[in-house]
């Protein structure tokens, strides 16, 4: 267990909440529409409106964020150097990154 300013954190306690929030959610769920209705639940709800094709109703994110894609222009150009697209780097980075939260949380501790 472990003592903090605001309390204690003990695993016991979340898996057992977890576990409660879990069985709540089932039950929320068997109480749902059990049979589906077909040609009804298989179209998207747009409010009514009929749905139109891709290429009348994308819009493009360059366009939407070009303000932000300007003004932090010098970041993603860094930033898209390092997405590799291999998930082998992305796991690497997560479990770098939380290496060093979990060093700074214990050396917080011991001091």
């Amino acid at each position: 267990m472990m003592e903090t300013p605001s309390g204690f954190w003990g695993p016991v306690p979340w898996i057992i909440s977890t576990v409660v929030a879990v069985v709540i959610a089932c039950l929320i769920r068997t109480l749902g529409e059990k049979e589906h209705k077909s040609g009804v639940q298989g179209q998207e709800f747009l409010m009514g409106n009929p749905r139109l094709p891709e290429e009348k109703s994308h819009i493009r994110a360059h366009n939407i964020y070009w303000g932000f894609f300007q003004g932090l222009r010098r970041y993603y150009e860094h930033a898209t150097n390092m997405h590799t697209g291999i998930i082998n780097d992305y796991i690497i980075w997560f479990l770098s990154l939380l290496a060093i939260m979990l060093m700074i949380v214990f050396v917080v501790e011991v001091i």
